[in-house]
């Protein structure tokens, strides 16, 4: 999968787990997207994505702190008009309909591979 990525797409990955985090960020980076950000919480989310304007964001749903991921992907949704991916362990019906309410561009349950990230952009961005 390298060097697929369109390297002026900005991507910001929003997951409290620094592994988890820095294994998305690099496998994007592996793929040729250059310009990804990464924030641990919901409101660090939303500082990021008033800096960065992200056209994706793939979001976990279960964040440290006030805010859950999905009220910070609708507030960044609607503010920046970004395009967000739920990247989640949650397969349960409520929280996946509570997230689905949200207009997400895409939903991938960990564990996920290097092809589920780029197939989400991909589908995202295609309207774009």
């Amino acid at each position: 999968m390298t060097g697929t990525g369109d390297g002026d797409t900005r991507i910001l990955v929003v997951e409290d787990d620094g592994l988890i985090a820095f294994d998305i960020a690099t496998r994007l980076e592996d793929a040729g997207y250059r310009d990804v950000a990464v924030a641990a919480t919901g409101a660090e989310a939303i500082r990021q994505a008033e800096n960065m304007r992200p056209h994706l964001v793939f979001m976990d749903i279960t964040l440290k702190g006030d805010m859950d991921g999905i009220e910070a992907a609708e507030i960044i949704r609607k503010r920046f008009g970004s395009r967000i991916v739920y990247v989640t362990a949650h397969s349960d019906p409520s929280v996946r309909n509570r997230a689905m309410a949200t207009s997400p561009a895409g939903y991938i349950l960990k564990p996920y591979t290097a092809a589920d990230l780029i197939c989400a952009i991909r589908c995202a961005l295609r309207s774009e």
